[in-house]
């Protein structure tokens, strides 16, 4: 497998990708499709790689002239520095229209180095309308050579002309034994607390689970859920979760925060009577908005967990009273 790669639980999936690169007509597109946080981005990469890899040397999938990847340019000029210089940067909202023009003019000429190309665009659900038009024309006449990669973690958002041109390769979430025992490899200094935290709330998702671990999210993970269970009537609770985001965190542990919460949500929802499911599925709502909007908004960091614990609070049991 290149770029060093493996994939706990993803095994089918890239046994799939191998047999259908050695066939004799594969399928020029495909829908790389399941949860966030399974592993899709690093085995988009990687299935790219294989795909383009000529001999028995290692491909590396961003330097490669024959993988094109169209995923979130920086927001702006100070934000593109930033990422030259190996820094966290802000994106873009959304993957533009101009990006998926500017690859489809580089498909007028045949590849670099071989019979085939790879256009890997993740995520695909977070493309502007104008580029799922213009990716629908391209996906309607590929050119000779060249196979589409589209990473999403909600196919229901794409147009049904996109999905129909497409063979699509799921990701299974994986067992809590096998969050496990990645945790004690990618993570060993992990406490308990935050590795019982990670399985319990990651769903299956090796790529939470993670995010938890780094940003040591454990003691927010019994926080969130003793306001689930108990309510925050006289706010204490949502001051702890204030107290354990800090004062000046960084966005990538406020993204951390919030899907965390969404994992306790949809955890929650499995168990709850219909009446309630219905707030929850409107409080997770907000909160998948709100993750939408983080990466992007300067969001001041106490609004943005004592928001969280709001919504939180607002599907506890027994309700709490609006305020």
């Amino acid at each position: 497998m290149n770029e060093g790669t493996s994939f706990i639980g993803q095994e089918a999936a890239w046994q799939e990708w191998l047999s259908a690169i050695r066939s004799e007509r594969m399928h020029h597109a495909w829908l790389l499709a399941g949860a966030k946080g399974l592993g899709k981005r690093a085995f988009a990469r990687a299935a790219a790689a294989e795909l383009v890899r000529n001999d028995e040397k290692p491909v590396h999938s961003e330097l490669h002239p024959d993988i094109h990847i169209l995923q979130h340019l920086p927001a702006n000029d100070d934000e593109a520095k930033k990422k030259a210089e190996g820094k966290a940067y802000q994106t873009k909202r959304n993957i533009t229209v101009d990006q998926v023009r500017e690859m489809i003019r580089r498909l007028a000429t045949k590849p670099t180095m071989g019979a085939r190309r790879a256009i890997v665009i993740d995520p695909a659900d977070d493309m502007e309308k104008g580029a799922v038009n213009a990716l629908l024309k391209a996906l309607e006449e590929p050119p000779a050579g060249t196979y589409f990669l589209l990473v999403t973690h909600q196919p229901g958002r794409l147009l049904p002309t996109i999905r129909s041109r497409c063979r699509v390769l799921r990701f299974s979430a994986l067992a809590p034994d096998q969050i496990e025992a990645m945790i004690q490899r990618e993570a060993p200094e992990a406490d308990a607390a935050s590795r019982a935290a990670a399985i319990a709330a990651a769903q299956g998702a090796p790529g939470v689970a993670l995010d938890i671990v780094e940003h040591d999210l454990g003691a927010m993970h019994s926080l969130m859920m003793r306001i689930l269970r108990n309510g925050d009537a006289d706010f204490v609770l949502r001051g702890g979760l204030a107290d354990e985001m800090g004062a000046r965190p960084a966005r990538d542990r406020q993204l951390a925060a919030l899907e965390l919460a969404r994992a306790v949500l949809v955890q929650e929802l499995r168990e709850a009577p219909r009446a309630r499911q219905l707030r929850i599925i409107e409080a997770h709502g907000v909160l998948t908005k709100l993750g939408t909007q983080a990466p992007t908004y300067n969001f001041d960091a106490g609004l943005l967990i004592m928001e969280i614990g709001g919504l939180l609070a607002s599907v506890a049991m027994p309700r709490e009273a609006a305020r």
